[in-house]
């Protein structure tokens, strides 16, 4: 079996594209599909074992991809990995800003060793990668940036430290727009939603409880796929979005949208969903009462 994306076959043939935090997740079905289009893709990420496991994954359905761990939150680390891809692959044409990471907390019991590590991990590490390829291949070639965000748009309580690094990454995305067009760098992000990936399942307590319950407060009752994020993520790398920049795209079904004086209808059939990630499954918190 192969990914069955909706774009060409070519899309991507003889580009190089980084995905951060390729090891797992939407991170992991990014890049299957960008290799599916053609595409050489670099999986970053602090775990080894994770990236070899999904650079073999690719290499076993015929694509392209290269690993190379990395903490992105450490700036000299980052210079060194962006100049070592460089040096073996090329210019450097795609950027997929997808690691990230953050723990259940209400403000009040986040302490600030914990509120910055996540703003380090949301935002800073992002800004560090997107710099360092800017500055070292894409001045000079140009290419394209896709920043991750979540649904924080109207706060993120539990997680108010990745809501303001998520926040920071919307204004960092149209800033780095304007700044590098010049050169012929687009820059957009993507913001999920609820999203059945395997995250789902490094969550406890009373947060998990309420993972299966989600779909009721979207408007198109359901959880969204990884295959439906990794490609808005395509279409933003793309041709066909050659005059999109500093946009933000939502992909929440909807929920981000309202407010509680406009109660939802009861559940409907669900809209339907596509997936076309071959090696998806769903997280085990969502297969409790099915």
């Amino acid at each position: 079996m192969a990914f069955d994306s909706i774009f060409k076959a070519d899309l991507f043939l003889g580009q190089t594209i980084i995905v951060t935090g390729g090891g797992s997740g939407i991170g992991r079905c990014t890049a299957h599909e960008l290799a599916a289009l053609g595409a050489h893709v670099v999986l970053v990420g602090r775990k080894p074992e994770k990236l070899q496991g999904v650079a073999q994954e690719i290499s076993d359905d015929g694509g392209r991809a290269s690993w190379q761990a990395c903490d992105i939150r450490d700036e000299e680390a980052v210079k060194a990995l962006v100049s070592q891809i460089i040096e073996a692959h090329g210019p450097i044409h795609g950027l997929v800003n997808n690691a990230g990471g953050q723990y259940p907390s209400p403000l009040a019991s986040i302490n600030q060793k914990g509120f910055e590590t996540v703003l380090r991990t949301n935002l800073v590490g992002g800004f560090l990668m997107a710099r360092e390829v800017f500055n070292q291949s894409m001045s000079k070639h140009g290419g394209t940036i896709v920043n991750m965000l979540a649904d924080m748009w109207g706060g993120m309580p539990g997680m108010g430290h990745s809501g303001a690094a998520r926040s920071g990454m919307d204004n960092f995305t149209k800033t780095a727009a304007f700044e590098w067009g010049y050169a012929g760098v687009r820059v957009n992000a993507v913001a999920p939603g609820w999203i059945a990936s395997s995250g789902m399942d490094t969550y406890e307590g009373a947060f998990k409880a309420v993972i299966p319950t989600l779909r009721e407060h979207v408007p198109l009752k359901r959880i969204g796929t990884e295959s439906e994020v990794s490609a808005a993520i395509v279409f933003l790398l793309s041709p066909a979005a050659a005059f999109v920049s500093g946009s933000t795209l939502r992909i929440d079904g909807a929920a981000s949208l309202g407010s509680r004086a406009w109660p939802l209808h009861k559940a409907q059939p669900p809209s339907p969903s596509f997936n076309g990630f071959h090696r998806a499954y769903l997280p085990d918190v969502l297969k409790e009462g099915q």
